[in-house]
């Protein structure tokens, strides 16, 4: 590598040292223009599938949408199904109750009959005996 003479780098040193204001200025502005040109926005190529990709977007969504709101009705479907059959259940046993609370009933009344029965024919008999 071939060293330059001592006289031309010295020259170098005081040529780079004699920037003047005006190119201070300079290279600051194309600085901050550089930095500002980051931000632009730039040329965008537009997809040529843009709208069919959007349509399927919708599809897809719109059948989504479609088997949550079926899945929403089924659960409902469900829950009133299961509400339905309690209060069915609830009635069921109330008519048990009711049905056996009238033949504990007509049993209580058959057996007074009975026994109203029983005591008149012992009064009868007794009236006969007696006459």
């Amino acid at each position: 590598m071939a060293r330059l003479e001592p006289r031309f780098t010295k020259d170098l040193m005081h040529a780079s040292q004699d920037i003047g204001h005006t190119q201070r200025q300079k290279t600051a502005a194309d600085a901050k223009a550089a930095l500002l040109a980051k931000f632009k926005p730039r040329a965008s190529s537009t997809d040529p599938q843009f709208a069919q990709r959007a349509e399927m977007r919708t599809a897809e969504l719109s059948q989504v949408r479609e088997d949550r709101a079926v899945a929403k009705a089924a659960v409902r479907q469900a829950a009133a199904e299961t509400a339905q059959a309690l209060v069915d259940a609830e009635a069921a046993l109330a008519a048990d109750a009711l049905t056996a609370k009238r033949g504990e009933r007509k049993e209580r009344k058959a057996l007074s009959n009975a026994e109203a029965k029983a005591k008149r024919d012992a009064r009868y008999a007794a009236r006969k005996a007696r006459s």
